[in-house]
């Protein structure tokens, strides 16, 4: 542990010298790049010296202890010993959970694809449901969201929600966050529009996609086709006049992505190639993946579309997260501010399973 701290230490010292270097200093980019990685190994850097200073100290005072033999300066000594080498399995820990490497993606921001899928204008509204629960917990953190693109729920506007809804959410180290929100939400309570009282049970699919720029996916013109059309409102209402929608379809994969909720047929434009950038990304993450046989947590899923990874029963006022068995309750996560926990224990399941592999 010793050496490996030691060359971790000397290795940011090298980076600080870097960042002072006028040649660095004069390449905006270049500058960037360091102080990121310079400002992301500053507590994993500070907790190294702080046990490495610890073992010095231990070090030192056994020496200490050898060469004296006054009572009162042995009890000092041995007491600092005992201190310093209670704190060590505490750093040591922590130590360990910040050498577990990250994500590349989790700094990015994200695009959430939230899409009604079993139980007709039910599934819609859930689906409406869960894009105002993440409304809500996007606020909490400070993100923000914007609409790239959305369908809603009933041609006659009266049962509400979506049948699809695409929106970007931005703020700090969001994609780390949101990530675990990929998959199959499952919902049973009594419909708005169920006049008998009877439970259903209705699904909505979420991905969580990170967004893509153009350094992280090259997108030939010639391999888009580009259709635009009336934009249109439910039952009919606010019917669009002027060609302002815009589908754009990916010829070699045949990805199709619209946008008609913008004010202008270029910011429609401008959404579509965010949905397209963020989804053939996706693509070629899954193919490295399979490439490599790299598999994510079992314990966290894969967030697959196909996969359930939570139940919201509303009777029972309980949410349930399959993937760790974790539950909660119905009104705190779905019509509350308790989805944070949910994310907290899968993020902490995350890293004991990371940390496992790692030692």
């Amino acid at each position: 542990m010793r050496d490996k701290l030691e060359k971790l230490i000397a290795a940011y010292e090298e980076l600080e010298k870097k960042l002072m270097d006028p040649a660095v200093v004069s390449d905006p980019k270049e500058y960037a790049r360091l102080a990121k990685e310079h400002a992301n190994q500053a507590d994993l850097v500070a907790r190294a010296r702080e046990y490495l200073q610890a073992l010095d100290d231990i070090d030192v005072a056994k020496e200490m202890l050898r060469e004296t033999s006054d009572p009162e300066d042995k009890e000092l000594l041995q007491a600092d010993i005992a201190d310093n080498e209670a704190k060590l399995p505490g750093l040591e820990d922590e130590i360990k959970i910040m050498l577990i490497p990250g994500d590349p993606n989790d700094e990015k921001d994200t695009i959430v694809e939230i899409r009604a899928g079993v139980g007709g204008d039910e599934a819609s509204i859930f689906a409406g449901d869960l894009f105002a629960m993440y409304q809500r917990f996007a606020s909490s953190r400070g993100w923000k969201i914007e609409v790239l693109s959305s369908n809603e729920g009933s041609n006659e506007g009266t049962a509400g929600g979506f049948k699809t809804i695409e929106f970007k959410v931005t703020g700090d180290k969001v994609y780390s966050v949101m990530k675990y929100e990929s998959g199959v939400h499952r919902v049973q309570r009594v419909p708005k529009t169920e006049s008998q009282g009877r439970i259903q049970t209705s699904t909505a699919t979420v991905a969580v996609l990170p967004e893509a720029d153009e350094i992280d996916v090259q997108i030939n013109q010639e391999d888009l086709r580009i259709d635009t059309f009336c934009s249109s409102g439910p039952g009919g209402q606010g019917v669009n006049t002027t060609y302002s929608a815009v589908r754009i379809t990916h010829l070699p994969t045949n990805t199709v992505v619209t946008s008609q909720d913008q004010r202008s047929q270029i910011q429609n434009r401008e959404a579509c190639m965010q949905m397209l950038r963020a989804r053939l990304y996706e693509m070629e993450l899954e193919k490295q993946q399979a490439a490599e046989g790299a598999s994510r947590l079992a314990q966290i899923g894969h967030g697959n579309r196909s996969e359930k990874i939570r139940t919201y029963n509303q009777p029972q006022d309980r949410v349930t997260d399959h993937r760790i068995g974790f539950n909660s309750t119905y009104s705190g996560v779905l019509e509350g501010d308790a989805l944070a926990s949910v994310i907290d224990a899968l993020a902490a399941a995350d890293r004991a399973e990371k940390l496992a592999e790692t030692v």
